[in-house]
């Protein structure tokens, strides 16, 4: 049995767990890796991507990255968490606002050493996703639209500084040479950010109480649920046209079912948002968004099933 100080310290672990979200940062490193191997290098062996030290700093460096946001995002936002979280932020306030800061400038500080040992250019790239962070959390996202749309971009950044790593040293006539495999990648890239982007418009939506209160200048704020289901709407009508790109202009394999899913989900996703009212609603479409990402992480594999089972075979005769 545990004894009162040692259940203290459980309960602080736990709280810290949750204020840098620790379930998502497994998903963000598993999402780079699988990213990586089927789509930005799959003319690469998948052995070659998992043993890159420079390619696991950057990944690592990432995930870090994002787990110190989640704390600075969590340190500005506490009294708006009262309103919005309140069960969530009685567990988060179990670990103090100094001991979060003190985490926060240690897991950058570990981010930085890492991305130096890759590059100056990765040292400037995370010191710049570090600020924006920052001044995301600070300022930007009190504002409509634009904390928004930074809040997509932060969300993509990583897969961006992995996509620099492999195609960075590229020429003019090489990157001309790949503008299908670019395409491709774009495409992924663009239905990504779209989900992204609704999920925080529905974020916005479910947490409306407290974002009014802390005076958040958020869309349903400034304009009312109707105009922001309006937008929620037309970007869930954007979703169509990367779709289409990847499964009837390019092979990704087994993975255009995943798309096909994906459209069917969100065409129902719609019906619910304009019956939506209350908090309790706004939450299911929010968890719906993020099984429907989570679950495109892991079907990444179908575009080419292949590769595990080459991966199988190898571990088979170590």
């Amino acid at each position: 049995m545990l004894n009162r100080k040692q259940k203290h310290l459980m309960l602080k672990i736990v709280s810290l767990f949750s204020v840098v979200r620790g379930y998502n940062i497994p998903i963000i490193i598993l999402a780079q890796y699988l990213s990586a191997i089927f789509i930005l290098a799959p003319e690469k062996r998948a052995l070659d991507i998992l043993f890159d030290g420079d390619f696991f700093l950057i990944v690592f460096a990432s995930a870090i990255t994002i787990a110190s946001g989640y704390i600075i995002n969590n340190f500005y936002d506490s009294q708006k968490d009262l309103i919005n979280r309140p069960t969530k932020s009685m567990l988060d306030r179990l670990v103090s606002q100094s001991t979060k800061l003190k985490v926060y400038f240690s897991l950058n500080f570990l981010a930085v050493i890492m991305a130096v040992l890759v590059s100056w250019r990765v040292f400037v790239f995370f010191s710049a996703y570090i600020f924006l962070i920052w001044l995301y959390s600070h300022k930007i996202k009190k504002f409509a639209l634009i904390g928004n749309l930074t809040a997509t971009l932060m969300a993509v950044i990583p897969f961006f500084a992995i996509t620099l790593h492999f195609y960075y040293s590229l020429t003019f006539e090489e990157v001309i040479s790949y503008k299908s495999h670019f395409a491709v990648i774009f495409a992924h890239a663009a239905f990504l950010s779209l989900l992204l982007l609704i999920r925080e418009m529905i974020k916005d939506l479910e947490n409306i109480k407290g974002d009014f209160v802390n005076n958040y200048r958020t869309i349903p704020v400034r304009f009312g649920e109707l105009v922001s289901k309006k937008i929620i709407t037309l970007l869930t009508f954007l979703t169509i046209f990367p779709v289409y790109i990847l499964v009837s202009i390019y092979d990704i394999g087994y993975m255009d079912m995943y798309f096909y899913l994906a459209l069917i989900v969100l065409i129902f996703f719609l019906l619910y948002l304009w019956k939506s009212s209350t908090k309790e609603q706004f939450v299911i479409l929010h968890n719906v968004l993020k099984i429907l990402i989570v679950t495109g992480v892991f079907c990444i594999v179908l575009i080419d099933p292949t590769v595990l089972s080459n991966g199988e075979n190898w571990l088979m005769k170590m």
